[in-house]
């Protein structure tokens, strides 16, 4: 189970990221509503999973990368602080600089606009947690040298996107299909307080630990 429980993180967080509504599948409804077509809601999904896993990517490598020059204890400090700063940002100012993308977008502003809205929500931050054994080199689950590391980060990318890319397109063509976009009226979740007391409770985790 102690090998496991990051992998288990890792998909967790990612259908957790699938289901929030900004991390794009409200997009992709959105998309196939105004073209009035499912292919559109199909078609949207893997670009913005794609842009998803970009931002992952980018924290993964960051944290690779850093595990060279930054002793672990540090590293895990700093990553503490960072998710209750990035969860106070969010809170206080998230809402003011919304990314905007067009109804007319292609697949590429797509990924874009996915890409920005993860780095802007601390996607990438969150699953550090679940990143730090797999990723860093003389973690007990790691895998010594550089390749080994960068072989260990592209798999927990791919599984979190996986997991991410399997909830977004259910919900999707679930809420396009059947649910409909009524129910937003009156079934809404603040799914974004959710996000920041996931991000605040990650970092004092990190901090305690």
């Amino acid at each position: 189970m102690n090998e496991l429980w990051p992998w288990m993180l890792l998909a967790g967080l990612g259908a957790f990221h699938g289901l929030n509504p900004a991390m794009g599948w409200l997009f992709a409804v959105a998309l196939g509503v105004h073209r009035q077509s499912a292919a559109a809601v199909v078609q949207a999904v893997p670009a913005i999973a794609l842009g998803h896993a970009a931002s992952i990517a980018l924290v993964a490598g960051a944290l690779v990368a850093a595990n060279l020059y930054v002793d672990q204890d540090a590293l895990r400090t700093a990553t503490g602080v960072g998710l209750i700063g990035w969860a106070l940002w969010h809170s206080l100012f998230g809402h003011r600089r919304r990314v905007r993308i067009g109804m007319r977008t292609g697949l590429a502003g797509l990924t874009l606009w996915s890409f920005l809205m993860a780095t802007a929500h601390g996607a990438g931050l969150m699953v550090l947690p679940a990143l730090m054994p797999l990723c860093i080199a003389d973690s007990p689950l790691g895998t010594v040298g550089g390749n080994g590391s960068a072989a260990m980060t592209f798999a927990a990318v791919g599984v979190h996107t996986l997991a991410m890319l399997t909830a977004t397109s259910l919900v999707a063509l679930a809420v396009y299909r059947w649910v409909g976009l009524e129910i937003l009226r009156s079934a809404w979740i603040n799914v974004d307080l959710v996000w920041t007391l996931v991000l605040v409770g990650t970092g004092a985790g990190l901090l305690i630990v």
